[in-house]
Order: C-alpha cells, then structure tokens, then sequence
C-alpha cells in the first residue's frame, strides 16, 4: 500500500533513469503506441517507420510493446502489414512483442508470422460487441476463450483484454459482477494475464478502486493490468490508484497515441512518459529511460506529422534542454553585445 504522507523518494535523474533499480519494487510498462496508438490514426505509417519506432523504444528500456493486430486490413488498414511488424519486433529481442489475434483465424497468422504472445479483446457489453465485431457478448466469450485455449495448445503467452470494463459508450456504467465473470471465464480459458482496460477513459480513481477491490477478492492480483485512457485527464491518477492495490503491470502509449476506431469518445491512451515518470518519481523501477522515451515520442511525432507529448512532454523537454552540453563557441569570435 502507498501512502500519502510518506516522504517522497528523489526526483529521477536525467538523462538517465535512477541507479538503484536492483533495489526497487518493479512495474512493467507495454507501450502499445504500435497497435492501439496507430490503429485509429488517419495517416499511414508503414513498416519502416513502425520498425523504426520500435527501435526507439526498445533502446528506451521499453521491456513490452503491443506490436500489431491481425484482424482484417478492410477493417483496420494501418494493421495491413502485421506480418511484418512482427518479424521486424523478433529481431529486437529481448524485447517482448505481442499481437491482437481476435479469433482461430487471426491467431493462425500470428503464428505464421512466429508471434509468441498474443491477446484477445472482450468487450464486456451487449452493444459494444455488436458494434466492434458484429457479435452478441456470448459469442464474442466463446470466440475468445477457443482463442486462448489453442494459443496456450500452441505454447504461446496469452493476455486478455476486458474492454469497457468502467463505462461503455452505449450503455454507461458496466456492472463490476460482470466484468468479474468475464474475467474469470478468459483466466480458466488461459489467459497468463488480464488486462482491465478502461477503453473510453471514463473512470475516476475511486472507480478504479472499487473495481479492482471487487475483481481482487477472486483474481490474483500478480496476474491483473491495467490498460487506461486519459480522456478525462485521470489516466496516471487512475495508475496510482491501481499501484495502491497492488498492481505492477500497466499499458501506456508513447506520445499519449490511441483511440478505439469502434468506440466513440475513446481519445488517447495514457502518455507513456506520463506513466514512468510517475512511477519513478514515486520511488518504483521500471527500467526505462526518460530520455529515451522523448526521442521515441519525437519520432512518432515526425511520422505523423504533428507534435506529440503527453502532459510532462514540455518539463521533460526543459531538462532535456537544461542538461544538454552546451555548443562550442567559433574561435576568435566575440560575443553579441546587448
């Protein structure tokens, strides 16, 4: 449990994550800028850019990513070239890289492409399964554990994700007794981890501790994450709040990328820089580099076209700035007066 009023631990240094990793509690961050972040965004990025970001987060101390989906490219042109995502994601190992492989068929083509983990997304209502896939909540049950079933056949990690598990976009607030259920049907179907996602970013701190509360009385909390959105502002406040409970795995998507193409309202997942330097600051390790991150962020940027950063991007820069060795000045030339 954190409290309040315990002395806080030294800021992070820059431009290097604090030293004393070894001797701190540690938290794995999934950047899924990859997948989630770029799904929804309408300028194309190809594989060598993809493969490019990757890079960048990898040299950041990123351990996890969220590379690709294989689902169908009608449905999600930007996850076209999933095939190549991942071969371009084997060969940064040890870093680990994930694939959304919605049912037998997807699944099938991730393990062509030689993914190793890969996830299934349950919605955890009536209407947002009949408006994202075309299914009734039953069905989209099935279809996900038969999934998870033949990934673990197959030797594969498996995640699997509860989507709208605080609030969905048809049907407001979901009953916590059924994402419960939902929860325990992809755990007994042998998903190594689930993922409490809060897909439009509605929930508060207070939320999410009610439903983690609830969900912890008969889910190990060794085997819960926790995938959040900021459209409110709250997603590193709703992190803390699961910190608090005891949850150590957490997503986040570099530069604050993401939004659901099929849920209205979902805005930008939760900043990665955001996430870590929270953690850090608040004296866990998480292994990646402050530093590190702002040049992936800046990358991202540049591949579509636009600035990114989430909310400590412009502080970060500051230090960034501040520490930055400064340029030699020309021989024999005279400073400007004035």
């Amino acid at each position: 449990m954190l409290h309040w009023d315990a002395p806080p631990p030294p800021m992070p240094t820059l431009p290097h994550h604090s030293p004393n990793d070894a001797a701190r509690e540690r938290v794995v961050v999934t950047d899924v800028a990859l997948r989630d972040g770029l799904q929804n965004q309408p300028e194309h990025v190809g594989t060598a850019g993809k493969a490019a970001l990757m890079r960048a987060l990898a040299a950041a101390g990123v351990p996890s990513i969220e590379a690709a989906s294989f689902v169908s490219p009608r449905a999600v042109p930007q996850m076209a070239d999933a095939a190549e995502v991942i071969a371009e994601a084997l060969a940064l190992a040890p870093l680990r890289a994930s694939a959304l492989a919605p049912n037998l068929r997807g699944l099938e083509r991730a393990i062509a492409a030689g993914t190793r983990e890969v996830a299934v997304v349950l919605s955890c209502t009536e209407t947002m399964n009949r408006k994202n896939i075309n299914m009734s909540l039953a069905e989209a049950t099935r279809v996900s554990c038969e999934t998870l079933r033949a990934a673990r056949t197959r030797g594969l990690a498996t995640r699997g994700y509860l989507a709208v598990a605080f609030e969905c976009p048809f049907e407001g607030t979901t009953p916590p007794e059924r994402v419960l259920e939902l929860g325990l049907a992809l755990l007994e179907a042998g998903a190594d981890e689930i993922v409490v996602a809060d897909t439009i970013g509605a929930a508060s701190p207070a939320q999410v501790q009610q439903l983690l509360g609830r969900l912890l009385l008969q889910l190990p909390v060794d085997r819960l994450g926790l995938h959040l959105h900021d459209t409110r502002g709250m997603g590193v406040a709703n992190a803390y709040a699961g910190l608090e409970l005891g949850v150590r795995r957490f997503d986040a998507s570099a530069g604050g990328l993401g939004g659901c193409p099929f849920a209205p309202g979902a805005s930008g997942n939760v900043a990665t820089e955001d996430l870590v330097l929270m953690l850090e600051q608040s004296g866990f390790a998480t292994g990646i580099s402050l530093p590190g991150l702002a040049a992936a962020v800046d990358l991202a940027g540049e591949l579509l076209g636009r600035p990114l950063g989430g909310h400590c991007m412009p502080w970060l820069r500051r230090q960034l700035a501040r520490s930055a060795p400064a340029a030699p000045r020309e021989a024999g030339r005279e400073p400007a007066a004035g």
